[in-house]
């Protein structure tokens, strides 16, 4: 719910500027960052991450509504916003277009009033068999660019419709019990007693009815519990982490599998990130959470900026990668993303991965990880690490087939490969 001092002319206009932004090339949260107050971010996210679920269909649709081309990137991004709220939403047509065009003027464009007036009233006098004929083509209908859709069919025959409309849906918000502390029947008993519904979906996993703002979850600051996918959710436990062991969680940032390995096991865990700014949010973690290990700024590829020379029992590569699998909590991914972008993820990959491998101690194991869809970047991946090395033995995970997760209702996309290294 905004503020009443919050109106959506002021949302519409920041909305508009993270757009543009987005259209520049630039990350969405590089736009939404600099938004304040609070309550202005909220709401400025979310028209802003509705403009971009539905870009595929609007770009196209803006294109035919505007005589000329629109070079001003700030009214473009204003206008996909309102469109999209007048697509998802034509019950509340009158306000979005008024509130739209006072949007123009927060923006500091008062001349551009008549025409985002004017394109706005001809979409609804004329657009709706327009929005019918786009959707019917594949990015109108899948929201995705081309060339992603044409990868997801390759791969996926069978399942690539399903996958591309679940990346379209709002993420269900899952919640990670810390087991040390709580159980999950315990915690669904808080739930329930704070009038919020949910159920379980695993170990550690509770799947909230309707998303929330974490501070009115029941014991979140006391580290009762997280905020993590149940794909996510799937890493730490393959690892089969014991008390003792010597364990790196590589490009750990923001810390969510850190903290499950250590809720897991009392073990001596390294965890390293490029970024000094993310490996922040590591340590915030940990503290909120009552759990400790040794926080490092590191490059996963170049192990000589953080190992000490004593091998691993345990090694998580959670790698970079095209995050082709959370594209509904970052929807501005699909669109900046290129085609010619996974070759490149992949070459870093198969670095970090040989890397990494080094440090393994005979008889270790290590999970490699990425919140992908693309085959290239994991099961082909793995199979030409398995081709290099004749001492990698790929161990079979059980309820996880060939540990390729796609988004569905209750998950987004992941992929696991757990390498043994044998004697």
């Amino acid at each position: 719910m905004l503020k009443p001092s919050i109106s959506l002319a002021e949302s519409l206009a920041a909305a508009a500027r993270a757009v543009a932004r987005v259209l520049a090339g630039e990350n969405l949260n590089a736009g939404l960052d600099a938004v304040r107050p609070r309550a202005l971010r909220a709401a400025a996210q979310d028209l802003s991450f509705n403009a971009l679920r539905g870009y595929g269909l609007l770009d196209v649709l803006l294109d035919r509504l505007l005589e000329r081309p629109l070079k001003d990137m700030d009214v473009r991004g204003l206008l996909l916003v309102a469109l999209a709220e007048l697509v998802s939403r034509p019950q509340h047509a009158h306000t979005v277009v008024h509130q739209a065009v006072e949007a123009s003027v927060v923006l500091g464009q008062p001349r551009a009033k008549g025409l985002v007036n004017g394109v706005l009233r001809s979409f609804q006098r004329r657009a709706r068999p327009w929005v019918a004929e786009i959707e019917a083509t594949e990015t109108g209908r899948f929201r995705h660019p081309q060339w992603w859709i044409d990868r997801m069919r390759a791969a996926y025959p069978d399942r690539w419709q399903e996958a591309l409309l679940a990346a379209n849906s709002h993420p269900p918000m899952t919640l990670r019990v810390n087991l040390r502390r709580s159980s999950v029947d315990d915690y669904l008993a808080q739930l329930g007693a704070a009038g919020m519904a949910a159920r379980a979906l695993g170990a550690a996993a509770i799947l909230l009815d309707r998303p929330c703002r974490v501070e009115v979850l029941p014991g979140f600051r006391e580290g009762l519990v997280s905020v993590q996918d149940k794909g996510a959710q799937a890493a730490a436990p393959l690892l089969e982490v014991r008390q003792g062991m010597r364990v790196l969680d590589a490009c750990a940032a923001p810390g969510g599998k850190t903290a499950h390995l250590l809720e897991l096991a009392e073990c001596d865990l390294l965890a390293i990130d490029l970024s000094a700014d993310r490996l922040a949010r590591v340590a915030e973690n940990l503290q909120r959470l009552g759990l400790a290990a040794t926080v490092r700024q590191g490059d996963a590829a170049s192990p000589q900026s953080f190992w000490d020379g004593k091998p691993f029992d345990r090694i998580l590569a959670d790698v970079p990668c095209s995050a082709s699998g959370v594209v509904r909590r970052h929807p501005d991914i699909r669109w900046l993303r290129r085609n010619g972008d996974i070759a490149g993820f992949v070459a870093a990959q198969a670095r970090m991965l040989e890397a990494l491998w080094r440090l393994l101690v005979p008889g270790g194991t290590l999970l490699y990880a990425t919140c992908s869809v693309f085959p290239e970047e994991n099961g082909w991946q793995i199979r030409g690490f398995l081709d290099r090395h004749s001492e990698a033995l790929q161990v079979p995970l059980a309820g996880l087939g060939d540990g390729q997760i796609l988004p569905g209702s209750e998950t987004d996309g992941f992929y696991y490969a757990l390498l043994e290294k044998q004697s």
